[in-house]
């Protein structure tokens, strides 16, 4: 009995632009030999259609599985946040651990040291500048080892050898303080300041000895960071928002047991020829506590009486830059000026404390702007 034979069919093939190719199986459409697959353990059967993307929300639509039919998924586009998206993670060069992601609440500035700091001035001489530098750290390092016995003086006593220490620092750096106007020099004080340069430390302790509010990278820095934890500083981790009902408590129990608090209100350095807008949440502390708040406005300017750059500590400026940049500027002058203090009987609420608080800022555009 003769077995009947079965003839394979070509299977006929299109490619676009071209006629039909009439294609054996084992060869391409061209006639030439298919090269062999690898064996393959999932056997697939049947035709799957093609994925194709729905026009409203770019999801891939369902497709129709038949039995041992290997189906591809492919992830739905992800929809970015409004917060977490808002500020991308930069990227650090290889081999060194990634920049951390910027927070969404954190206030910023767009002064940078090169587009805001100026260059174009005359500046003092090296070895002067180095001698200045070495006076600098050498009075800083100072006022770190007699911090301890600071501690054994009665009040006003420590509060005048500080004042004296704070305006040696910022005399020896080559800067002229020039303060207008006086403070409580008593009792439970809030002191809100615009915030320009690290000499806005110095130069505020000068004006009252008081507790700062600083960002927590400030413990690392040298000699700095140590004087700071000796003195009381009150550190805030600023990228942390729920932190900040805790630290606003810490400042108003402060401010209860009779001590000033300098606080920077703008949340980053600025460059000086414009402001930063002051946040509303330190004077919640003032309000909680019955205490006066103290504006203060700090302005750097050159012996001519031109606005100066040169002590701006912004962007990604590191300390020891600035620094220098500080000790070689000629004819520096710091101003600090003292407003009237304001009652918190007087305001009703911490937005409108706040706004009366910064007052109109003698910049070259509204605060949040940049000349």
């Amino acid at each position: 009995m003769s077995t009947p034979r079965t003839t394979a069919t070509p299977a006929r093939t299109t490619e676009p632009g071209t006629a039909e190719h009439t294609a054996t199986p084992g060869s391409r459409g061209d006639g030439s030999p298919r090269p062999a697959a690898p064996p393959n353990p999932v056997t697939t059967s049947g035709t799957e259609p093609p994925a194709v993307p729905t026009p409203a929300t770019g999801r891939v639509a369902s497709r129709t599985r038949t039995p041992g039919t290997v189906v591809s998924r492919v992830a739905a586009p992800r929809v970015p946040s409004p917060w977490l998206d808002a500020v991308p993670a930069p990227r650090g060069p290889v081999g060194r651990r990634p920049a951390p992601a910027g927070s969404a609440w954190l206030p910023g500035a767009p002064c940078t040291p090169r587009g805001c700091v100026e260059s174009a001035r005359p500046w003092t001489g090296a070895p002067r500048s180095a001698l200045r530098l070495g006076g600098l750290l050498s009075v800083v390092l100072l006022g770190v080892l007699l911090t301890p016995l600071a501690g054994r003086l009665r009040a006003a006593r420590r509060d005048r050898w500080i004042r004296r220490w704070c305006l040696a620092v910022v005399r020896a750096a080559g800067v002229r303080p020039r303060i207008t106007g006086a403070a409580p020099p008593t009792g439970g004080l809030l002191i809100v300041a615009n915030h320009i340069s690290w000499l806005d430390i110095p130069l505020l302790a000068a004006v009252r000895p008081a507790r700062m509010l600083a960002k927590t990278e400030v413990r690392g820095w040298p000699l700095v960071g140590a004087l700071a934890a000796r003195g009381g500083t009150l550190f805030i981790d600023r990228d942390r928002l729920r932190a900040l009902p805790g630290t606003v408590e810490r400042i108003a129990g402060a401010l209860r047991a009779g001590a000033a608090v300098v606080v920077f209100p703008e949340g980053s350095t600025w460059c000086g020829r414009a402001q930063g807008r002051y946040r509303r949440a330190v004077f919640q502390a003032a309000l909680d506590a019955g205490t006066p708040v103290q504006p203060v406005r700090v302005r750097y300017r050159f012996a001519d009486g031109t606005p100066g750059t040169a002590p701006a500590f912004v962007g990604d400026d590191a300390l020891l830059t600035s620094l220098w940049r500080v000790v070689s500027a000629r004819g520096l002058v710091a101003e600090i000026d003292l407003r009237p203090t304001l009652a918190p009987d007087d305001h009703t609420d911490r937005r409108t404390l706040a706004a009366a608080a910064q007052g109109s800022p003698r910049a070259a555009g509204p605060p949040g702007t940049h000349p």
